[in-house]
């Protein structure tokens, strides 16, 4: 189903600038137990993108009331949240944008990614590279051609997901999950300030590592990096946290980092 401000409806006007250049943000959160997992954090990602994108945004309690609301009464689910800089005049120009328009909608929750967490997931790498942009990076715009295309070739291979560089060849993350790597007690994950997306779900692990006896480190690092590691995983806000058993010709078995956050990550609320 679809809440449009507030109202359930599926249609949205054709000059509206979600539609006319993607402008505007979005977060996708879990729904467990009737409850919307890491509401606040999905809060704070949606008022950040709103700050970044300058749109004028301020229905934030009535906002969070609604995704309470669906989520009501739902065991388990996904709830994508979309805010849009709304409608108004012609050209790039948001002048005469008064209104932001709210998206929300409940969708079922990925079946693949119980045996994901019990299998691990094969990565292949990605010829679509992003384009590193300061501005934009870590937020989750709605500018999202990158992604279609990446999605895209790989669904044309067997692998789960895909390992994406920037185009200057830096590892960034996956189609729709960020990436960290162990060497020994030391955690890596990409440096996310020129391209990527600062997922929720990494933020909280970052969270969760900075209390334990691993030490974390983000990074600039290439592809050549990943045969020294021990250990891969892959995490998103819905996944949460996924083991990496291949990539390409690379093998990992260990679990020890995998251990440590699945549990922590799977109690969210």
């Amino acid at each position: 189903m679809f809440l449009i401000n507030g109202l359930e409806q599926d249609t949205l006007p054709a000059s509206d600038r979600a539609v006319q250049f993607g402008d505007g943000c979005f977060t996708t959160a879990r729904i467990l137990d009737g409850h919307v997992c890491l509401l606040e954090a999905h809060i704070r990602r949606l008022q950040h993108g709103c700050e970044k994108l300058m749109i004028p945004f301020t229905h934030w309690d009535t906002l969070r009331q609604e995704m309470c609301q669906l989520a009501s009464g739902k065991h388990s689910g996904v709830l994508k949240v979309i805010i849009s800089r709304g409608s108004g005049g012609r050209g790039y120009s948001a002048a005469s944008c008064l209104a932001p328009t709210r998206i929300l909608s409940v969708s079922a929750y990925p079946a693949h990614y119980s045996r994901w967490r019990e299998d691990g997931v094969t990565l292949t790498l990605s010829p679509v590279r992003l384009g590193r942009n300061p501005m934009l990076a870590g937020i989750k715009h709605l500018n999202r051609l990158e992604q279609v295309l990446i999605r895209t070739h790989l669904e044309q291979t067997d692998a789960d997901e895909a390992l994406v560089l920037d185009s200057e060849g830096f590892i960034t993350e996956c189609c729709a999950a960020n990436l960290f790597w162990r060497q020994g007690r030391n955690v890596f994950t990409p440096a996310l300030d020129q391209a990527g997306v600062n997922g929720i779900m990494r933020q909280f692990c970052l969270q969760q590592l900075a209390h334990s006896d691993f030490h974390v480190v983000e990074v600039n690092a290439k592809e050549e990096v990943l045969p020294t590691a021990d250990e891969v995983i892959i995490c998103n806000a819905l996944m949460p946290v996924v083991p990496v058993r291949a990539c390409g010709q690379l093998r990992w078995s260990s679990r020890e980092l995998f251990q440590f956050l699945a549990p922590i990550c799977e109690q969210t609320r």
